[in-house]
């Protein structure tokens, strides 16, 4: 039975990480992408994803569940229909300053829907192979349990239900989880992704913020490791 990878790419520092590991576990022959569009205002990412599925040479599906009705009710402030700004600081303080001690930017459960829907499209694709669905959390995702769908717990459960829900063929990595934004930008470095191809910022402008808690987290793990984010260009 062969063996794929199918990575969830959000156009960003840790699902290209996890792309760069998929590839030099697997191949980039046996690699496949896939973004989902659920009505976020940061949609710049998806057409970053579809430049780095591009710079590898892998298959890449975005799969738009905008229509379905799902997030038509969220408060969330990444998506189109809230009138409310992003919030602007570091996770830890838009955390402190919840009551719920929440962030805003939480997608309801979208980990566990995005999971599911990737499951099953890996599973008709490649219904003869074993399949791994590569997810990119990270151990500052989880820290203050700023998103709970990040978790291992989270994790552990999910695959746990999909392994058993399509007969042991489709397993779920997050080979990031236990790891810093720094040291995944680290290993980034080791395998040479291109982050210069990557995006971040949830306001979705033409340029970085470098206001937002994924901005402000993107600059320090680069800071940390000594080098300057490719991403940046010169004024």
């Amino acid at each position: 039975m062969a063996q794929r990878a199918v990575v969830l790419s959000s156009g960003g520092i840790d699902s290209t990480t996890c792309i760069g590991i998929a590839i030099d576990r697997f191949g980039a022959e046996n690699v496949a992408t896939v973004s989902f569009y659920y009505g976020q205002k940061h949609d710049k990412e998806l057409e970053c994803a579809k430049r780095i599925a591009k710079y590898y040479g892998l298959p890449h599906k975005v799969i738009d569940i905008s229509g379905t009705g799902i997030y038509d009710c969220s408060g969330c402030v990444l998506l189109k229909q809230s009138n409310k700004d992003v919030p602007e600081g570091a996770y830890i303080d838009q955390i402190d300053r919840d009551p719920n001690g929440m962030v805003s930017t939480y997608v309801p459960f979208r980990n566990g829907l995005i999971l599911s829907a990737v499951s099953a499209l890996a599973l008709s694709l490649y219904p003869n192979d074993e399949i791994w669905i590569y997810l990119g959390n990270h151990a500052d995702d989880v820290a203050g349990n700023a998103y709970a769908d990040c978790s291992p717990e989270f994790t552990e459960a999910m695959q746990d239900a999909i392994f058993f829900g399509t007969y042991g063929k489709v397993h779920v990595a997050s080979p990031l989880v236990h790891l810093t934004k720094a040291q995944v930008v680290k290993r980034g470095l080791d395998l040479k992704v291109p982050y210069e191809l990557t995006w971040s910022c949830y306001k979705g402008g033409d340029k970085p913020c470098g206001k937002c808690g994924t901005c402000i987290d993107r600059a320090k793990a680069f800071e940390i490791n000594g080098v300057k984010d490719p991403a940046i260009k010169e004024e």
